[in-house]
């Protein structure tokens, strides 16, 4: 552990987590306009900028607070008793509250509304074995770090989420916090549990609409919606029918897409 005063760490936690979820957000945004629909090509184009921005983060900020931006990293540490207890709630509330920030930071450079819901299902046994392996190759790979060759954690971190992209199910979240902050986004990135009976899906990028938190009210409210896209890569995804019209009003989610769907399930009955 640094000897740093707590604010500056918690400071530095905040501002690396934000950079982290604000370039796996905004690549995500650009690799969606430019692959053409192409998501092996997509996936490339988010996976390399995700790794490059992580060796930059930790280099800078590691002598300052350790260079954390992961929950589940902080607890490690934690658990070592690297990090005192005391500290590690405020690191893990200093790396949700950046990774939201990061978030936001994203769309409004994509002139997207601020927070999003994000629709995009990613559930299921083999997306949780896919996180528990993905955080344990990060784990180890800092920890191994650390005691054979600390001068080259930030580039062993960023090449096993590079590689963790590519190998995992799940894309390698990996961390509670950026997945937090990537259930806020629309983009080719964004997720949401989507329900399909007995048969958890990969995401289906880019689906869904932008919202922004309305006030006292905390509703989601309309600001842009792309209608067909998204209830094409709903129902080819298994999400279609009336059912599934009725569960996204209940939840407040664009009317305009549960009626697009209800009609065409009502034409194919």
């Amino acid at each position: 552990m640094t000897h740093e005063p707590l604010a500056r760490r918690l400071t530095a936690e905040a501002l690396g987590t934000a950079l982290l979820v604000a370039t796996v957000v905004g690549s995500g945004v650009m690799a969606e306009r430019l692959a053409g629909g192409n998501q092996a090509l997509a996936l490339l184009c988010n996976t390399i900028p995700t790794g490059a921005i992580l060796v930059v983060i930790i280099t800078i900020l590691a002598p300052v607070s350790g260079a954390h931006f992961n929950p589940a990293v902080s607890l490690v540490f934690s658990l070592r008793r690297d990090l005192p207890g005391r500290d590690f709630a405020a690191y893990v509330a200093a790396q949700f509250l950046g990774g939201l920030a990061g978030t936001i930071l994203a769309h409004l450079m994509f002139d997207r509304a601020p927070l999003a819901v994000g629709v995009a299902p990613r559930a299921g046994p083999s997306q949780w074995l896919a996180e528990i392996v993905a955080t344990f190759a990060l784990v180890l790979a800092i920890l191994g770090g650390i005691r054979h060759a600390p001068a080259a954690v930030p580039w062993l971190v960023g090449l096993v989420i590079t590689a963790a992209y590519w190998f995992t199910s799940s894309t390698s979240f990996a961390n509670p916090a950026v997945t937090f902050a990537r259930g806020f986004t629309t983009t080719f990135f964004g997720h949401r549990a989507c329900p399909r009976a007995g048969n958890p899906v990969d995401r289906p990028p880019g689906t869904g609409a932008d919202f922004q938190v309305a006030g006292d009210h905390q509703r989601p409210v309309l600001l842009r919606t792309d209608v067909e896209r998204p209830v094409a890569h709903l129902e080819r995804f298994g999400c279609s029918g009336v059912g599934l019209a009725g569960r996204l009003e209940r939840q407040g989610v664009v009317r305009a897409i549960a009626e697009r769907l209800a009609l065409r399930g009502a034409a194919t009955a």
